[in-house]
């Protein structure tokens, strides 16, 4: 592998894709708070106006000649952007696959010395070995796993040719303004029901605060390049069972509910027939991992790059929820995990919670 110079001068000017998104924009606010100049990129616009601190370009990340404008004088660009498990699979392949290709190019070509790539612990798929480490094979299940396996293939090439690219593969991460699953949870003990879970709840599922991930890039950033050079399990260390973390999220809202258990096999039987008729949100990979524990290792993380994540699952999801209570009313742009699902017949199947 080419290895390419150290790092020999501060990073000044850092690009962030998707910075309409929940992890992009958090992450802008970020860096730009701790004084480096930002600029975001994302099809949509930011959902509020770009303040003193950072600027925006609306843009494609799969348009070559655009990214190479926008990272013209840049030091580093962060590839948040990526597409949700819900798109159709053309356009998960799209936006991950070949958004990937053409930020790297265009990074490449401007001379960027560094590449954060923002991947997932579901190239993994459904991993038979816990906790995972960052050298168990990519085997995904779906096509959202696919896609982001071939994007780190595409980031791996372009380290062979010299670029330092930063993998990370942060466990779903939670934290102010994420929805998607969580604002189901969410909403349901705001509004007094049960939760329902498969099987027993026992399974240890595994998340990532929001503020922790945010830690980890900006770790990386300040990595020198032959440990910035490298993947990376970004994850929270403390966690405990489904059941005790949603059930911490049904305590909070005051109401007395509890999390209740559903048979699992007739149920993700009816799910997954739902959600080939698109009337439900849960797609067949969640419903998977949530019959299994699933959990990675972030010791390299911790040895290499120093990383202590600060926030349990527990910790991370009530953050969320008081975040949510306290929402405000600006819409969310474009298809974003700023949004919740559209929870088709599972928002009917409330009256038996």
């Amino acid at each position: 592998m080419v290895t390419g110079p150290p790092f020999t001068r501060p990073l000044h000017r850092i690009v962030v894709t998707g910075g309409s998104g929940v992890l992009g924009g958090n992450l802008l606010r970020r860096l730009g708070g701790d004084g480096w100049q930002v600029h975001g990129v994302d099809l949509s616009p930011p959902p509020v106006a770009p303040d003193d601190a950072h600027d925006h370009t609306v843009a494609d990340v799969r348009d070559v000649a655009a990214m190479s404008r926008v990272l013209a004088g840049a030091d580093a660009v962060v590839h948040c952007a990526s597409a949700l498990p819900s798109y159709p699979p053309g356009e998960i392949h799209s936006v991950i696959v070949d958004g990937t290709r053409a930020v790297l190019s265009a990074a490449r070509d401007r001379g960027v010395r560094h590449v954060v790539h923002i991947s997932t612990t579901a190239v993994y798929g459904l991993p038979a070995v816990v906790p995972t480490t960052e050298e168990y094979p990519r085997d995904p299940v779906d096509v959202y796993g696919l896609a982001k396996a071939a994007a780190e293939q595409v980031c791996e090439r372009f380290r062979c040719d010299g670029l330092c690219v930063s993998i990370l593969r942060p466990k779903t991460f939670v934290g102010a303004g994420r929805m998607g699953l969580f604002a189901m949870l969410f909403e349901w003990a705001d509004e007094g029901r049960h939760f329902p879970v498969l099987g027993r709840g026992d399974v240890r599922i595994q998340m990532c605060a929001i503020e922790d991930l945010l830690d980890c890039i900006t770790g990386v950033l300040a990595a020198e390049r032959e440990v910035a050079n490298d993947t990376y399990n970004v994850a929270a260390t403390r966690f405990g069972t489904l059941r005790e973390d949603f059930q911490a999220v049904l305590d909070a809202a005051g109401h007395g509910r509890r999390v209740v258990s559903v048979p699992a096999q007739p149920t993700v039987f009816l799910l997954r027939l739902l959600q080939r008729a698109r009337l439900s949100p849960v797609y067949g990979r969640l419903l998977f991992k949530l019959l299994a524990d699933s959990y990675v290792s972030t010791e390299k993380a911790r040895l290499r790059l120093g990383f202590e994540p600060q926030l349990s699952n527990q910790e991370a999801l009530l953050r969320a929820y008081a975040s949510w209570r306290q929402r405000s009313a600006v819409p969310a742009a474009g298809r974003t995990s700023v949004q919740p699902w559209r929870q088709g017949v599972l928002r009917a199947a409330k009256v038996f919670f």
